[in-house]
């Protein structure tokens, strides 16, 4: 073997090779080990209209494990998408000791159902958050079986323009568990669709239209209605 240079020469190749391989696994458990190198600053990217601030510093801590290398960004990803309002969400690692988080907020397109608390977003995904009353009563309400909130919400993003040429405004939809479908409009009057439509666009002269219950309020005793 000492007499051939060229087999030396790949075995010293080879044995530097493990060397470095070896330097370079131990400067990664280094790294990940060390804990000289925390996370010090979390930034989020964009204003959160409906997280709060205090929702945050109460689950994100448990996720910050480990330092700048070793962080599981899954785990902080995981427990920033458990929170009423966040729909989905970004993280990365920005050198030296920064997280940069981007979050996508549900954004409410519908109330769904009535008692609750369920909300439908753009997506047709049904999700559960508080709202205040004003911002919940300017949504239209929704109603249908599990499963069908996308369908629902599509149908009465289709009837809002069916019904704008004539000036009125659907608030309500309902798709009963027989597929039958009725809206409410805005000045109270209800609509029956039935359970199946033509494929042509839908007009206001095939609907089916009643007026909502009568309701009568402030008569004095003496006062009658014929």
């Amino acid at each position: 073997m000492w007499n051939k240079p060229h087999l030396l020469s790949a075995i010293a190749d080879l044995l530097i090779l493990v060397a470095a391989a070896a330097l370079l696994a131990a400067g990664a458990v280094w790294l990940v080990r060390v804990p000289s190198l925390p996370v010090k600053q979390v930034v989020f990217a964009e204003e959160l209209p409906h997280t709060r601030r205090l929702e945050i510093e109460q689950i994100l801590p448990s996720a910050l494990k480990g330092n700048f290398f070793s962080l599981n960004l899954e785990m902080v990803r995981g427990s920033l998408e458990k929170l009423p309002w966040v729909r989905k969400v970004e993280v990365r690692r920005v050198w030296p000791a920064r997280l940069e988080v981007k979050v996508e907020e549900h954004r409410p397109a519908a109330r769904w159902g009535e008692g609750r608390g369920e909300l439908v977003n753009s997506y047709g995904e049904v999700f559960v958050a508080a709202l205040n009353e004003e911002e919940s009563l300017a949504l239209p309400l929704l109603f249908g079986p599990a499963g069908t909130a996308p369908e629902v919400l599509k149908r009465y993003s289709e009837l809002v323009g069916t019904f704008k040429t004539v000036g009125e405004k659907p608030v309500q939809v309902t798709l009963s568990p027989r597929l039958a479908w009725q809206l409410k409009l805005e000045r109270g009057m209800l609509v029956d669709l039935g359970r199946e439509q033509p494929k042509a666009p839908l007009g206001v002269a095939d609907l089916v239209v009643r007026p909502a219950p009568l309701t009568l309020e402030g008569l004095e005793p003496q006062d009658s209605v014929s």
